[in-house]
């Protein structure tokens, strides 16, 4: 028989599964008549339920879940400390083995006393060059941003070993402290300039040296005159303009985040040197010129206090060279032998 029913044209349910159709509808009550037992539509049916629970657990799971561990803080919006703001969090301590961190620094400072902030803080480079006083329970000591932490979240400083031990006893590991930026530090000289490796008239990449504040912006142009042509900031710290921006030389225009701006002429195109200017970012106890704050200055934000995490062990950082690797059609955004940190 292919209709289904029984001999006497009597209906048998266990025959008539292929007329099923399950539709569940969660906005109406479910019939009150009882599903006979005999049959597979019951099964059918809490089979379905199953299955539509679990998709919309694992919806919601995915919706909500948690962010890996390493990644904790990086919903933030993105931004270096600034402003006169007192931050609290917590310190750890490494050592890069004298390489100049993810800023692309030459080298560390002579007096090795540097920090790596988290994504957030580090914010793609902008932090790079700036200065933080960090307080602990020995005392206060002022170090240069120079790398990132991948692994840290807002407010977690990983400090050298030498900054460390100023502020607070190296057998600890790690500590709860207070920090804030240093507006206006003293400089340690003019302004220096360092045309990237592979740069040409094609492909324009500059390092910026000295400037005390985090910068906002570099503008370059051929020549003294002509219009200013912004460039983009990397996260290695060096400031890109893809198109060229000419044979050279070049003027450069360097605003920081605080309104001081000072112009550069005569910037050659030679790769890989440095290049020392007669320009100081600003003469200390100068304030800038403008009152008014730049557009993409943000307001320091308040850190909470980090939590211990005593497992960690205090000099243990993976640290990675990350060689530069040419592109296809152009030479590489990355810094040669950056040093870069990252999750496990």
């Amino acid at each position: 028989m292919t209709d289904g029913s029984a001999p006497g044209g009597v209906e048998d349910p266990a025959l008539a599964v292929k007329d099923v159709d399950i539709d569940l509808d969660l906005d109406r009550a479910p019939d009150d008549r009882p599903a006979s037992s005999s049959g597979p539509v019951p099964w059918l049916v809490a089979t379905g339920v199953t299955v539509l629970a679990a998709a919309l657990g694992l919806t919601l799971a995915l919706r909500s879940g948690s962010a890996p561990a390493c990644a904790a803080g990086r919903t933030l919006a993105a931004a270096p400390p600034t402003g006169t703001a007192t931050h609290s969090g917590k310190a750890t301590f490494y050592d890069s083995k004298g390489a100049g961190g993810n800023c692309s620094n030459p080298a560390v400072p002579a007096n090795r006393l540097y920090v790596a902030l988290g994504p957030t803080e580090y914010a793609a480079g902008a932090a790079c060059g700036g200065f933080l006083d960090v307080t602990g329970p020995k005392g206060t000591v002022r170090v240069l941003i120079m790398d990132q932490c991948p692994e840290c979240e807002p407010g977690h400083l990983d400090l050298s070993r030498e900054a460390f031990a100023r502020i607070a006893d190296p057998v600890q590991g790690l500590v709860q402290v207070t920090y804030r930026a240093v507006v206006n530090p003293p400089l340690p000289g003019p302004l220096t300039f360092r045309i990237k490796e592979g740069a040409s008239q094609f492909w324009f990449a500059v390092r910026i040296g000295n400037h005390g504040n985090p910068l906002r912006a570099v503008e370059v142009r051929q020549g003294t005159s002509g219009p200013w042509r912004a460039t983009a900031r990397q996260d290695y710290n060096y400031w890109l303009l893809a198109s060229g921006a000419g044979p050279g030389p070049y003027s450069l225009r360097v605003s920081d985040v605080y309104g001081h701006r000072v112009t550069v002429s005569g910037i050659r195109m030679t790769p890989g040197q440095v290049q020392t200017s007669v320009v100081r970012m600003y003469e200390r106890g100068v304030v800038a010129a403008t009152t008014r704050p730049p557009t993409t200055t943000r307001p320091p934000v308040a850190r909470p206090n980090g939590t211990p995490t005593p497992a960690r062990r205090a000099d243990k950082v993976a640290v990675a060279n990350a060689p530069a690797t040419p592109a296809a059609d152009g030479p590489s955004t990355r810094p040669a032998g950056a040093t870069a940190r990252w999750c496990g």
